[in-house]
């Protein structure tokens, strides 16, 4: 008997709500160590080098990152063939969590100076991490049919953002400044991310259903073996996937741009804009709740007017939000002769970061659904490590290239790459057919089903 994707019953509110805790929990990590604290208190205070404007600083950085993406572009799409095979996603998602709490936790040892053990320790926690959202997301065709994907996605990724403000509150509170002066507290920014995330996942393990049925080892063969033939099985059939395979080219070129938004917005904030530290307070506050709201709306949105649309839309958003970081500078001083006012830069940041928070969730949460509305269930590990390496290559092309850039023409001409970046996103998601590609994951999941 055939079985239809749109037969796919619901999850239960207790099993969907367990599998968004992930994106709760693993904020905390995101956040504070790759957002707003850790990256701050890297370039400036552990390589430490002002005197070149961080320039050095902000290389190593970009270089850390992406070497860790790297590692999730050779391992991603073998490891989600194996999971698609062996029914171990749980396991899967259990051990790159562990790695993430233990390594994050090692990064209280990292002190002015110790340079290369701060690299090696962002390249371990941050591959985990990273693998560990290729592995989260995988879960997602499971939880309902293609039309519940974008309400389902949108609410994890909004309550991502409530965990990222829960989990920035101790640090606001009781750590302070990712400063020289204040390093002996704000040093535990590492045990404090891992502790969050290893306590608020807990309702995953515990709830989340492990999709599937193990298949039984052929003689001869391993889950690894398995996995690279699925992979080789799944590159002879790309062109019935066309659709996702021209949406992924696009989701290159968007991710390249939000990673580096992510890697150094709140660097741009300190060096170039040169903010006070309750104004990077008040943006980080200002950025998670538009970001959470920006992805729950779009969410509901979406599932009305189509995940390609919505997709879009959030692109064009970030291309002026980018536009308007850029010209920060410029548009303060149209303000104040326009208005005769008095208007601050930092001040003005604020309000460009509302666009930036708005884009950020949305655009990553209609990414993720619009994958899983390509993707038959048989493939759905496989299919969202293809949509992690995209994301991953992303990032070492957007990050490497921007670091790149910084040391030749300085971080605030450098942005213009990124608003590039968006720009021909939104050009290649113009080819993609969503209705198409739909009935692509449909006709393949209908035809393998008795197979699998």
């Amino acid at each position: 008997m055939k079985r239809f994707r749109s037969d796919t019953p619901r999850a239960s509110k207790k099993e969907i709500f367990g599998w968004a805790m992930f994106d709760f929990a693993n904020q905390s990590y995101t956040l504070l160590i790759i957002t707003v604290i850790f990256p701050v208190l890297f370039t400036t205070v552990i390589v430490g080098d002002a005197d070149q404007e961080y320039r050095l600083g902000n290389l190593l950085w970009s270089v850390a990152l992406a070497a860790s993406y790297f590692l999730v572009v050779i391992s991603g799409p073998v490891f989600g063939a194996i999971m698609d095979y062996s029914a171990l996603k749980k396991k899967f998602l259990f051990f790159s969590y562990l790695l993430t709490i233990i390594s994050t936790t090692f990064l209280y040892f990292v002190e002015p100076g110790l340079v290369v053990l701060g690299v090696t320790l962002i390249i371990i926690s941050n591959f985990a991490y990273a693998i560990g959202e290729n592995f989260i997301a995988s879960f997602l065709p499971s939880l309902g049919p293609p039309s519940d994907l974008g309400k389902i996605s949108g609410f994890g990724w909004s309550l991502g953002y409530i965990g990222g403000l829960a989990s920035a509150g101790f640090v606001i509170l009781f750590l302070g400044e990712p400063t020289a002066e204040n390093f002996d507290r704000i040093r535990w920014v590492g045990p404090w991310a891992a502790v969050f995330f290893m306590l608020a996942a807990i309702p995953t393990f515990v709830w989340v259903k492990e999709p599937g049925a193990r298949k039984k080892l052929p003689d001869g063969e391993s889950f690894a073996s398995i996995g690279f033939k699925r992979l080789g099985d799944t590159f002879k059939m790309v062109s019935q996937f066309k659709d996702l395979v021209v949406f992924l080219v696009s989701v290159f070129f968007a991710m390249a741009g939000i990673y580096i938004v992510i890697s150094f917005a709140f660097i741009y904030g300190d060096q170039v804009v040169r903010w006070d530290e309750a104004v990077r307070v008040l943006m980080f506050v200002i950025v998670q709740i538009t970001a959470a709201l920006g992805a729950f709306s779009f969410g509901l949105i979406q599932d009305k007017i189509g995940a390609k649309v919505t997709y879009n839309i959030t692109l064009g958003l970030w291309f002026v939000g980018v536009m308007g970081i850029w010209a920060v500078a410029d548009i303060t001083d149209w303000l104040n002769y326009t208005f005769n006012a008095d208007f601050e830069t930092q001040y003005v940041f604020l309000y460009i970061g509302v666009i930036a928070g708005l884009s950020l969730g949305s655009s990553q949460s209609a990414s993720r659904a619009l994958v899983g509305l390509f993707t038959p269930e048989q493939k759905s590990a496989e299919f969202f490590g293809f949509w992690g390496l995209s994301n991953k290559i992303a990032g070492v092309v957007g990050i490497i290239g921007l670091g790149l850039l910084q040391t030749q023409f300085g971080l605030h001409m450098s942005v213009l790459f990124c608003a590039f970046l968006f720009l021909i996103a939104i050009i290649i998601c113009l080819f993609v057919n969503e209705k198409r590609g739909e009935v692509a994951a449909d006709e393949f999941q209908e035809t393998h089903h008795q197979d699998d």
